[in-house]
């Protein structure tokens, strides 16, 4: 069982990078799948990433494809999300989520909190 708390959220300019980090607590976090989430005003939670229990293995929702990568390091118990060429439509909160499947779905078992991404035009 883990805990998730996301951080590194903020307002940007179109174009600009951003990377979002999601510190875990608890134990056996090096045997979760991860993923990340978005949810805008208005809108039901996307997927936007996920990442395998080896790291090895991602997948992409095609509107970061290309644009965003996530990774792990099992030794900071953190999960990232690089995000570059940020575009307006990516303004959301953005949730970092953990399960045993590497899943696209929102049937995650853990959840964070969320963080701020706002990207101005």
């Amino acid at each position: 069982q883990v805990q998730l708390a996301e951080s590194g959220g903020g307002l940007v300019q179109v174009g600009d990078s951003l990377r979002l980090s999601c510190a875990a607590s608890g134990h056996t976090f090096s045997s979760y799948a991860l993923g990340w989430f978005r949810q805008a005003p208005g809108k039901e939670r996307e997927f936007v990433a996920a990442l395998s229990v080896s790291g090895r293995s991602a997948y992409y929702a095609d509107s970061v494809k290309g644009r965003f990568t996530i990774s792990r390091d099992n030794a900071k118990n953190t999960v990232y999300l690089q995000m570059n060429s940020l575009k307006p439509e990516d303004t959301a909160v953005y949730y970092c989520a953990a399960d045993v499947l590497f899943r696209s779905d929102n049937d995650y078992a853990y959840w964070g909190q969320g963080t701020q991404v706002t990207v101005s035009s």
